[in-house]
């Protein structure tokens, strides 16, 4: 997990190492200090029998004051880079987590909800990346003091010394039991992080719907026993934290009075220690129990970061399981044909439920085929196994003559232009979406799309026509424009096939058969799959599919399946009746 983790500082490998290297050099003169103090207090204040030696006393008055510039600069150095080498750390983990993301395939992006993706590129990489701070400073500064400073109170009374080796067992005790006991709280809360994003997610977007029904007492309490579930989580890792304080400064205060206590026996009775000695071994204890209560501080970040670390690897682990054939050519698409052989397709692989079985069709190039059937009979899934959304469990999917799996994934999609069922539209002006199609079209190939989905008459009639701002998922435009300006964007890319996935619900019926008219007329070499719940809207079709529990029971022309198909007569004489009523 470190090793991944770590593939992320990149650039920023120098200022990582500089960090360490200038927390080093802090050290050595913090160190250094408390020799220079008892030097000065022994032989320049107490020297000179009891006199003094000024000459002495500022000549380590001046070695001090050295010493504590260089030591104030090697601070904020390190403080510097290491600031400079976390933002750096975390601007590329965020950056890698979103990249893998963007090569997922669907059934990748199926097992993370979209507030756990949100919740794992911001929180848990805020986390991260404040370890990763504290790792390459306050880690490296505090082992290194302690043990300096431990070398050197050994080195000045190794008998006062043994205090430390007391305390440090005690303490490190105490801090396994709280990690061993506040990791899986913190695990915990984390998940639970995500299903707060979630509703606040679905409240924000669907905020039309909950006063519509007037809900809001009900999201209100959603939020609330969410939100209560990680306070009380959290306070209760808190709680065992809260032990951590209490720890250290029961070791630090009694090391303290310890030494302290021993110290003046030596210097009055035994006469083994000086006043000076005895101030340096009041600051490296000092120095001890504070990077020792530091050390406890890296534990506690840690054992936070360290849930937060699982799961950002979990994002750079999961591997797509659609990619690019080893040596596809970018060769372009033959033509819009498309076969089905022997089809079958499963959301999760070896669980026997299959979604498509048995899927044989032959669909020829410019040929517009219409698709109908119940809810759940797995029209949505049928169109995308042709730009490879999803793979296809066994049999295979020919489109041009070819496999889609032999093809280069980006040559595939740009032959394929496809409108999902739920229209997704950008922050950004109609021509920032339009050009998602086509990043270097022109005003007059916008418009031409536009005309063709039955879109530039509204756009004409906005303010700012083709630069009216549309906000963030087309909030400001009606579900029928919306429809109309993604399906635009679609035919921007004059692709060789054209799938609309229910992608005209929302418009009346005169602007469907408009759009419909203009398709025959217009791009007669597309090849067009429609996905409709209205029979009106796929009836004049060149064939008609029939799905009904993902299988394909008829096929054939509208004459052709009101006399073989008890299923989509059925339909239509229902809509029929509908709508003479």
């Amino acid at each position: 997990m470190i090793k991944k983790l770590a593939r992320s500082i990149r650039e920023f490998k120098a200022v990582s190492i500089l960090t360490p290297i200038f927390m080093i050099g802090e050290v050595v003169m913090e160190v250094i200090i408390p020799l220079l103090m008892a030097a000065l207090v022994d032989n320049g204040i107490n020297g000179n029998n009891g006199e003094g030696d000024m000459n002495y006393i500022l000549l380590m008055g001046g070695a001090l004051a050295v010493c504590c510039i260089i030591s104030l600069f090697m601070g904020f150095a390190g403080a510097k880079t290491g600031s400079k080498a976390a933002m750096g750390f975390a601007r590329n983990l965020r950056k890698d987590m979103f990249y893998k993301i963007q090569n997922f395939s669907f059934s990748n992006i199926d097992k993370f909800s979209t507030a756990s993706l949100v919740t794992r590129l911001t929180t848990d990489v805020t986390r991260v990346q404040d370890a990763f701070q504290m790792i390459i400073r306050i880690a490296v500064r505090a082992p290194i003091m302690l043990i300096f400073s431990l070398i050197m109170a050994f080195a000045i009374n190794a008998q006062l010394s043994l205090v430390f080796l007391l305390a440090i067992p005690i303490l490190a005790v105490g801090l396994f039991l709280i990690m061993k006991n506040v990791h899986p709280v913190f695990e915990r809360v984390f998940k639970k992080y995500d299903r707060l994003n979630n509703v606040v997610q679905e409240n924000v977007s669907g905020m039309r719907v909950v006063k519509a029904f007037v809900r809001e007492d009900h999201e209100i309490e959603k939020f609330k026993n969410i939100s209560g579930d990680i306070y009380n989580d959290f306070t209760y890792a808190e709680k065992l934290l809260a032990f951590n304080a209490p720890l250290m400064q029961f070791c630090a205060y009694g090391g303290m009075l310890l030494i302290s206590w021993i110290g003046a026996n030596l210097i009055v009775v035994d006469g083994t220690l000086t006043t000076g000695e005895l101030m340096s071994m009041i600051t490296y204890a000092m120095q001890i129990l504070m990077n020792l209560m530091m050390l406890s501080m890296i534990f506690v970040m840690v054992t936070m970061s360290r849930a937060s670390a699982e799961r950002i690897c979990e994002v750079l682990d999961e591997e797509s399981d659609i990619t690019n054939p080893a040596g596809a050519p970018a060769n372009a698409v033959a033509d819009g044909s498309i076969e089905f052989r022997n089809v079958s397709f499963e959301y999760k692989k070896g669980s026997g439920n299959y979604a498509l079985s048995d899927i044989n069709i032959r669909i020829n190039s410019g040929e517009t085929i219409g698709i109908i059937g119940g809810t759940g009979s797995s029209k949505s899934t049928l169109v995308q196994l042709i730009p490879r959304l999803y793979d296809v469990s066994s049999g295979s999917i020919l489109v041009g003559g070819k496999d889609v799996r032999e093809y280069d994934l980006e040559t595939l999609r740009d032959a394929v232009a496809m409108v999902l069922q739920k229209n997704t539209l950008f922050s950004g002006t109609i021509k920032d979406n339009l050009q998602w199609g086509k990043l270097d079209a022109t005003d007059e190939e916008m418009i031409e799309a536009c005309k063709l989905a039955q879109a530039d008459g509204f756009i004409q009639e906005f303010p700012d026509k083709y630069d009216t701002y549309i906000e963030q998922d087309g909030s400001n435009v009606s579900g029928g424009q919306k429809q109309r300006l993604c399906i635009a964007r679609a035919l921007m890319k004059k692709p060789k096939i054209l799938i609309l996935d229910d992608s005209t619900s929302a418009v009346d019926t005169a602007t469907d058969a408009n759009i419909r008219k203009a398709f025959r007329e217009k791009i007669p070499d597309t090849t067009k799959l429609i996905i409709a719940q209205r029979i009106t809207s796929v009836m004049d079709s060149d064939k008609i599919l029939v799905l009904d529990g993902g299988k394909v029971v008829d096929f054939g022309t509208h004459d052709e399946l009101m006399k073989t198909s008890n299923i989509y007569r059925e339909v239509f004489e229902s809509q029929q009746k509908g709508s003479e009523e």
